[in-house]
């Protein structure tokens, strides 16, 4: 008997895991539902939205669906390290053993719906400007307002997935449910975009293009940006909450002098035209997620930011979730398709791990200038010594993320005592 899946959120992880379903014999029938528009037929200068590192963890997830890889890869460039630019205009560079991707969030959701409509056929039915407004898990069904006309639909499913973000509505719904515990914080940085155009062979800047570049100033606002396909660049600027000094640079010209001061570089490129529209990008907080489980009852399944939203910080949010859709398809494959089993399998085995990824990238960063610099340190010294004594030296922690060969419980337990420190170290200044 075919069963009837509804996942709302068509971002990262819901769309990939339709893709898992597809590859089952035939046993699902998916409708995808998302309150915002169809980004294949938004003008993409409207939907682009923020710059990605798919690391290795990424990949894989979609290495596992074929073409999936290479259709990413098609829209992507290929990083392989960072590079720290300085005051003095110095730069510090560091090298991956592993190659990422970087590209626009949007464009990752547009090839991975351009092939899942190639391949879904009718298995598969796509629901934009559809907002998800009530839960009813006794009946099974999951309520909907078509935003383009007002009017109410019901759903039935046998299996639903929450893969609507950090402010998931079907999370909400597991509020009402016995035991559940579900922790909410803002990360303590707010972050705008920022866009940039190609750069120009005369004013003799030249950033490597195969690294995510940053800047980073005493109070701990830092830019990071990514190269382009189409050889712009584009990141975030990110900075305390507290600091209301970017949030109030209300015209073009005040950004233009905030960025030419502090970020020399960046001002030297910063055209006009975005630095208006910089003044008037809206300040985007990140909520991080802690849940105690990420099913209720036999049907019901959280993934990707509604389970464990996470601090852009390590670049881990959008690997996590596609992740979430590998290990479901793997407890589905253990038990044989029971889904009684396999949402209840899917919060025993992922949720340690969730609960270390919004750990790691909440405090693998210190806020304190010499705790930063000794996280330099630290890293020049793994880099090195990790190779010749394996055994006494761990690797980077950075690199145990980013290659995926460990789980974030792990990576975690390895470095549970720099975890802590930093912890106490934010706490204390941010609590000033």
């Amino acid at each position: 008997m075919v069963k009837k899946v509804a996942i709302v959120g068509a971002g990262p992880s819901g769309v990939l895991l339709a893709h898992y379903l597809l590859h089952r014999q035939e046993k699902y029938h998916i409708d995808i539902f998302d309150f915002r528009s169809d980004p294949e037929t938004v003008p993409f200068s409207k939907s682009r939205t923020f710059s990605i590192v798919l690391s290795q963890r990424g990949i894989n997830a979609l290495r596992q669906i074929e073409g999936l890889e290479e259709a990413v890869k098609a829209v992507s460039l290929e990083t392989n390290g960072a590079v720290l630019h300085q005051k003095n205009g110095k730069t510090r560079v560091f090298s991956r053993k592993y190659s990422q991707l970087s590209l626009d969030r949007t464009s990752l959701v547009i090839k991975l719906l351009e092939q899942l409509t190639i391949k879904g056929g009718n298995q598969v039915n796509l629901h934009f400007n559809h907002q998800c407004t009530q839960v009813d898990f006794a009946a099974k069904q999951v309520k909907f307002k078509k935003l383009d006309s007002e009017a109410e639909i019901t759903v039935d499913y046998d299996l639903l997935i929450g893969a609507d973000g950090a402010r998931s509505v079907v999370r909400e719904s597991f509020l009402k449910t016995e035991n559940f515990q579900c922790k909410q914080n803002y990360v303590v940085n707010d972050y705008k975009s920022i866009f940039l155009p190609p750069l120009d062979p005369k004013l003799g800047i030249n950033w490597q293009k195969g690294k995510v570049h940053s800047w980073r100033l005493d109070n701990g606002t830092t830019v990071l940006l990514v190269y382009q396909t189409d050889s712009s660049w584009s990141g975030v600027v990110l900075f305390p909450h507290k600091d209301k000094t970017i949030p109030e640079l209300a015209n073009k010209q005040e950004v233009l002098s905030y960025f030419r001061h502090n970020f020399p570089e960046i001002g030297q490129i910063l055209p006009e035209s975005e630095a208006e529209d910089f003044a008037n990008r809206p300040v985007s907080r990140v909520l991080t997620v802690r849940c105690n489980r990420y099913h209720q009852g036999d049907s019901v399944l959280l993934i990707g930011d509604a389970a464990h939203g996470v601090s852009p910080s390590l670049g881990q949010g959008c690997n996590a979730a596609l992740e979430d859709a590998t290990i479901f398809n793997q407890i589905l494959d253990k038990y044989s398709d029971n889904l009684a089993v396999a949402v209840e399998q899917f919060t025993l085995q992922r949720q340690a791990d969730g609960m270390a990824v919004v750990e790691l990238s909440d405090y693998a960063f210190p806020v304190s200038k010499k705790l930063f610099f000794e996280l330099l340190f630290r890293n020049s010294l793994s880099k090195y010594l990790s190779r010749i004594f394996p055994k006494f030296f761990l690797p980077s922690l950075f690199e145990l993320v980013a290659e995926g060969k460990l789980s974030y419980l792990e990576i975690f337990n390895l470095y549970q005592n720099w975890i802590a420190k930093v912890k106490k170290s934010n706490q204390e200044i941010l609590s000033k």
